[in-house]
């Protein structure tokens, strides 16, 4: 398990010793959540299960978290931030595309039960809160700012015209429906490159986490590769 995901409700200064219990209760709580995902996923957490685990009643449980989806929600906010800060900060160290992609991979396996809660099966019965797609948003639009060639917009538009009538078809419909990526300004051209980057990356990931890849004789790692270097390649 990360070890970063125990670590993501700081202590602030100053906080009071009740303050500071209640964070590492928190943590605590969080951890045998991700223990208990590791073994059952998610549908099986169970609030009861950790507050036995823990020595502690349900009903004192439930101090802390409210519901079992009170606590998914934090965990799947976690996941989120962790990702996005990791998206981040390889951008500004320099990460191309290529970069973020690598960024990605490398996130997703550092962790896989945190990439499946977030990015497997939907949780039946959940739904996550408007932060939570905020924060998505965050990573969506990172990804946009490096598929988006340098220069002026305008010459990037222009791909268009120049693409076979599929893809031309492709990011005019994405022009007309940018929800998914909050209205980012990038051009039609990076809304299609930024899409493709990350539905067909996370289709390899997703199979590579999920053991798919056992007994075919693959390297991952190379598949992965060899496809974000076609996704980057320029046009």
């Amino acid at each position: 398990m990360n070890e970063g995901m125990g670590r993501m409700a700081t202590k602030g200064e100053g906080a009071t010793p009740r303050e500071r219990y209640r964070t590492q209760l928190r943590t605590e709580i969080k951890e045998r959540a991700w223990e208990q995902i590791a073994a059952s996923g998610a549908s099986g957490l169970s609030l009861n299960a950790i507050a036995r685990q823990m020595g502690m009643s349900g009903p004192a449980l439930y101090r802390y978290f409210a519901s079992r989806d009170d606590l998914i929600t934090e965990l799947v906010r976690d996941a989120y931030r962790s990702l996005a800060d990791t998206m981040r900060d390889a951008a500004a160290s320099g990460a191309d595309l290529a970069g973020l992609g690598h960024a990605l991979r490398t996130w997703a396996l550092d962790d896989p039960q945190r990439y499946f809660l977030v990015y497997g099966t939907p949780v039946p019965g959940y739904h996550a809160p408007d932060d939570i797609t905020t924060i998505a948003s965050e990573i969506m639009a990172g990804l946009l700012d490096a598929a988006q060639p340098a220069g002026d917009p305008a010459d990037a538009s222009a791909d268009a015209a120049a693409a076979d009538p599929d893809e031309a078809r492709l990011e005019a419909h994405l022009a007309e429906h940018g929800q998914w990526a909050a209205d980012h300004p990038a051009a039609p051209p990076a809304l299609r490159r930024a899409l493709s980057f990350w539905t067909r990356l996370h289709g390899i990931l997703s199979l590579e986490l999920a053991g798919h890849f056992t007994g075919m004789g693959l390297d991952p790692a190379l598949l992965y590769d060899t496809e974000l270097q076609q996704l980057t390649r320029r046009r």
